[in-house]
């Protein structure tokens, strides 16, 4: 069961457009799917491509909508870059696309899952401008300095 639902409005701005769906019952992510328009087929290469998905989203305030990569697509070499909705954007859900490894293309097609949609409540959080910070063991080392 999922604690703390909410209603998460969504438009469709073309047709074809497809509502946002989890595919298993216990999936933190909403499948986002391509909307294409004619010839219904995007050719990713290396270069990000921006990919409609035909829907626009209310998110509520207080709350985070972020759009995160699909796993499977991951394996294949299709990248997604990590988007935020913000509660006051009322535009096209866009998705940053591009291939990384040695794959040289890969056809995106109409209603393709993309990258998944996930939404959190968003920590309330006021920032102190201090002279130190706490210490730790690990301090400032950063980047795999915790092993690979």
């Amino acid at each position: 069961m999922i604690r703390g639902s909410i209603s998460l409005k969504v438009k469709r701005l073309r047709s074809g457009a497809r509502l946002p769906q989890r595919a298993t019952q216990g999936a933190s992510g909403f499948d986002l799917f391509a909307c294409i328009g004619s010839p219904g087929v995007t050719v990713l290469g290396r270069d990000p491509q921006l990919i409609g998905t035909g829907i626009a989203l209310e998110v509520p305030p207080g709350f985070d909508a972020q759009i995160r990569p699909r796993s499977g697509l991951s394996a294949q070499g299709v990248g997604v870059t990590l988007g935020t909705i913000d509660s006051d954007y009322r535009g096209e859900l866009l998705v940053t696309m591009y291939l990384f490894g040695s794959r040289s293309h890969f056809e995106v097609k109409d209603g393709d899952r993309i990258a998944q949609l996930v939404v959190a409540p968003l920590a309330s959080a006021q920032l102190m401008d201090v002279e130190d910070l706490s210490p730790t063991s690990r301090g400032a080392r950063g980047h795999g300095s915790t092993g690979v």
